[in-house]
């Protein structure tokens, strides 16, 4: 009985894993859908539409980049997996703030070294592509904001409403991933943010669905054995 009950739960156990990656896949797939159908075409940024734009939808808007207001984000690494920051820098248009990623750059020889990330005042236009906040894996409490502090301040994983009492002022959701066309940018890669790729998790789902299977084999032919034991053993 012991071994038939442990059966049932490693083989319920297996294909709840199983089912789960390929919930993850099609996550995966429906983000890989959404950027290319964002990617298809571009939207201007109006006090309309602001509030509500899509993840990775393409946009431009017009205004003035704040060059006194900006954001180094920590921990951040390269397209090539070295460390550093991502520039985030506040931009007035006439649908509010936004901020807008301007890429990543290396860290200085020291952590008080930080990069020169002047960008100058001037009225434009500038087109990217809309995206979340990078998120940690494990989000820790934001830290008090020093109104005193000096700009740009490094922050580790700050979410909206951590920004909007740094900066003092509301900010129209998610960052602009300013285009690697646009000037005063740095290095940009940018790419749908997906982990693992929709076939590494249905890779993942038949390993688990093979181990659940063998595990029903496995319960089978030790029960023949057994069996079979007890049916030749003397009486």
């Amino acid at each position: 009985m012991f071994g038939a009950a442990l059966t049932v739960f490693g083989v319920a156990f297996f294909l709840w894993l199983g089912f789960w990656q390929l919930g993850r896949a099609d996550q995966k797939q429906a983000l890989l859908d959404q950027y290319a159908v964002g990617q298809q075409s571009q939207i201007e940024i109006t006090p309309e539409n602001a509030a509500s734009l899509a993840r990775y939808q393409r946009a431009r808007v017009s205004g003035r980049f704040d060059p006194a207001h900006q954001i180094l984000l920590d921990n951040m690494p390269s397209h090539a997996g070295q460390p550093g920051y991502r520039v985030l820098t506040a931009f007035e248009t006439s649908a509010g703030w936004l901020l807008v990623d301007r890429g990543w750059l290396p860290l200085g020889a020291t952590r008080s070294q930080l990069p020169d990330i002047s960008v100058g005042t001037d009225e434009r236009t500038i087109t990217g592509t809309i995206d979340d906040l990078p998120r940690a894996g494990l989000e820790l409490a934001t830290p008090p904001v020093d109104a005193n502090a000096p700009w740009p301040r490094v922050l580790s994983f700050p979410q909206q409403p951590a920004l909007e009492q740094q900066f003092g002022h509301e900010l129209i959701p998610g960052v602009l991933l300013l285009d690697a066309s646009q000037p005063d940018g740095y290095e940009r890669v940018w790419e749908a943010h997906l982990g693992f790729s929709p076939e590494r998790h249905v890779g993942y789902a038949v390993q688990w669905f093979a181990l659940a299977l063998a595990a029903v084999v496995l319960f089978v032919i030790t029960s023949f054995r057994t069996k079979k034991a007890t049916d030749e053993s003397p009486r």
